[in-house]
């Protein structure tokens, strides 16, 4: 199930909220999201559920035992590898075992391994990292052992960020599963945030996601330079709305029931070098790689090869994080080399450009490596290319009367230059009570628009799946 469909926004919420709320006591609240949040997981294949539990299982006695285990540091020691272990072999075996067989099989001449289709969980990735960093945080004393299995597992599958993020950690949140406040002024506000996450992804993602579709199915001798540039900006505009919009709704969800989520994304389209991007762009990813797996390989206090070394694990694991793909892995190499430069040289020449300019190199470079996060067919990545780099005429009425979608391209694509603007930043909160009746009426039309477009398109596509 997802936030964008009828049966979550007619059906599962409303009901969510009316049962949580009508009861008194913490304990009861915590049960009915810890029951929401498995039904909303298993609704598409309960089977995988069972996969989840185990993880949280894993993880929870792995937690009674280093607890136990505090003051023998080797017995603790091997309690947290084995666990770490067995939640990365988790995830290694239900998301990369197939690829990495496939691809010993066409080195060893082919028909030498044959596995059956292992079917990818939904949000693996995202809920293994959750776990992780419960653990990790467990081992170094950062935040108390969880002895209450149940509330672990809320932490676990909650809801509103179990298959799309942020990446919640354990220590975010640790004292508000047993503890926190709902409060009027924090459901109101978590209902706009909701809303307008759910406008991002309804009206503007969904929009911008055929027409990068067509044109890659098409022929570049057929679209030209111009169309597939199109493709490139479509898909651009597609995984920021589609992945900050569910990350504005994850947040506000978790705010009405009073949860207090980190920021994900802030406006990372205005960045004005590849290494700010990465400070704005899932942010709660960036920051995972950079405290569990950089700094500990020694970061930035460390010879320049080191350094580099360090840079290109760290890119490579975060490529392969979003799938089992080579595409993947050449994508984080990409934005590996480009951080690695602008830190030797080019971040210092950047500094002395006017700012438009270095906005547009940046854009420029995301760009360029949305193509190759999208396409993870070779032949088809280097087309798009050539096509985007060597010029070649485009049939602009031609393209438009065979494919009616590129049309939502002339109002789409400067709506998602503006829209990705930090235009929100600027605009005062309502301080009164007709600023704030504004407000809210202003929402309530939005979310019409969004039911309105969600009844009338059956076009929802879900973009983490592969994730």
């Amino acid at each position: 199930m997802v936030f964008s469909s009828m049966p979550f926004l007619y059906l599962l919420f409303p009901v969510t909220f009316l049962a949580y709320f009508a009861l008194p006591w913490r304990p009861w609240r915590n049960g009915v999201l810890l029951a929401v949040s498995l039904l909303f997981y298993s609704w598409g294949e309960p089977r995988l559920l069972l996969l989840m539990l185990a993880a949280s299982l894993a993880a929870y006695l792995g937690g009674l035992l280093m607890s136990r285990f505090e003051r023998k540091p080797a017995a603790k020691r091997a309690v947290f590898l084995v666990t770490v272990t067995l939640l990365v072999g988790n995830l290694f075996v239900f998301k990369y075992l197939n690829f990495a067989a496939d691809n010993l099989d066409r080195l060893l001449g082919g028909g030498a391994i044959s596995l059956p289709a292992i079917a990818l969980p939904i949000g693996i990735s995202f809920y293994t990292f959750q776990i992780l960093s419960y653990v990790i945080d467990l081992y170094r004393g950062r935040v108390a052992v969880q002895r209450n299995f149940f509330y672990l597992t809320l932490y676990v599958s909650f809801f509103p960020q179990l298959i799309a993020g942020p990446i919640v950690r354990y220590e975010t949140i640790e004292d508000e599963i047993r503890c926190r406040r709902e409060t009027l002024e924090d459901a109101a506000a978590g209902a706009r945030r909701f809303i307008v996450g759910l406008a991002k992804k309804v009206l503007v993602a969904n929009s911008a996601a055929p027409i990068a579709e067509l044109i890659y199915a098409g022929s570049p001798q057929i679209y030209g330079t111009a169309l597939y540039w199109v493709a490139a900006l479509a898909y651009t505009f597609q995984i920021y709305f589609d992945f900050s919009g569910y990350s504005d709704m994850a947040i506000g969800l978790g705010r009405i029931f009073g949860f207090h989520f980190l920021e994900n994304f802030d406006h990372p389209y205005v960045s004005r070098s590849v290494t700010e991007f990465w400070r704005r762009w899932h942010i709660s990813l960036s920051s995972w790689f950079r405290d569990y797996v950089y700094i500990p390989l020694g970061g930035n206090r460390v010879s320049r090869g080191r350094w580099v070394f360090n840079i290109l694990v760290v890119w490579s694991l975060t490529g392969f994080w979003h799938g089992a793909s080579w595409n993947f892995l050449l994508w984080g190499l990409y934005y590996a080399a480009l951080l690695v430069l602008e830190k030797l040289a080019l971040g210092r020449l950047l500094d002395r450009l006017p700012g438009f300019v270095r906005w547009a190199y940046t854009f420029l470079i995301v760009t360029v490596g949305w193509v190759i996060f999208d396409l993870t067919d070779f032949s088809q990545m280097a087309a798009a290319l050539r096509a985007m780099f060597t010029y070649r005429p485009t049939d602009w009425l031609g393209a438009a009367a065979a494919n009616s979608e590129l049309l939502r391209a002339v109002w789409l694509l400067p709506l998602g230059f503006v829209c990705m603007l930090p235009i929100s930043k600027r605009i005062p909160p309502p301080d009164s009570a007709a600023a704030r009746a504004a407000a809210n009426l202003a929402c309530l039309a939005l979310a019409g628009a969004c039911v309105c477009a969600i009844i009338s398109s059956a076009y929802n596509p879900f973009i983490y799946f592969r994730f």
